[in-house]
């Protein structure tokens, strides 16, 4: 890869790098590797972004909405930082044909594949922390993933946990989740609680300053519970 080439992908990246060799290594992927060893792949930078933006997500998430649970943050987080969302990031950015890989790989159409795309993505994103420090990593992952944030709340049906608890309770044949509710406290300053019952047996219980909130928290309890196999 040229210094032209380098300095392109920089741009469409939206970073100046200090230390072009983060961004060369952040490129390669590992079929190039086997067949150049002196050149290392970007599994370890693909290892560094994961875990920044996953902060970066889970802080962005946190700040955005103060009211909801930490099973909703998580859910939000996931959403974006996925191999799905990060694939399609690359491929709006150009990435794809950038990367350096392997005879048989770009053979393949590995330039286009959305599992390669998004561990470049990732690998750019632990090069620039590398290079600029965290805060410039945090902003640059914003702005590249900002459409991707701002779609992740209206589709939050998908994600809402008393939803996913029927559709877990209608596929594995327990029936429709029934939701126990009591309160406590003067009308102005209520606290709700919630137990949810399925086939008689309560699954999860949750609390808030609503209904509805004491119930979503009471479901995303029950779908933990009965993903990890609670008898």
């Amino acid at each position: 890869m040229n210094e032209a080439q380098l300095r392109e992908c920089a741009e469409v990246v939206g970073h100046d790098f200090v230390d072009w060799s983060l961004l060369v290594r952040a490129l390669t992927h590992s079929s190039y590797s086997a067949e150049s060893p002196d050149e290392p792949s970007n599994e370890r930078l693909e290892y560094l972004g994961d875990a920044v933006l996953g902060l970066v997500l889970a802080d962005e998430m946190y700040r955005r909405h103060p009211d909801f649970h930490e099973g909703l943050l998580t859910d939000l987080r996931k959403s974006v930082v996925n191999e799905t969302t990060l694939g399609g990031a690359a491929r709006r950015m150009g990435l794809g044909r950038f990367i350096r890989l392997g005879r048989g790989e770009e053979a393949a159409g590995g330039h286009d594949k959305t599992s390669i795309l998004a561990n470049a993505f990732e690998a750019v994103i632990g090069a620039v922390h590398l290079d600029a420090g965290t805060e410039i990593a945090r902003r640059l992952s914003l702005r590249l993933l900002r459409d991707d944030i701002d779609a992740a709340v209206p589709g939050l049906r998908t994600l809402d946990p008393k939803t996913q608890l029927q559709e877990l309770t209608q596929d594995n044949e327990l029936g429709a989740p029934h939701y126990e509710i009591t309160d406590e406290g003067p009308d102005h300053e209520k606290t709700f609680f919630a137990e949810v019952l399925i086939a008689g047996r309560v699954r999860g219980r949750g609390s808030g300053r609503t209904k509805k909130a004491a119930e979503q928290e009471a479901a995303a309890q029950a779908i933990e519970s009965l993903r990890s196999g609670d008898a």
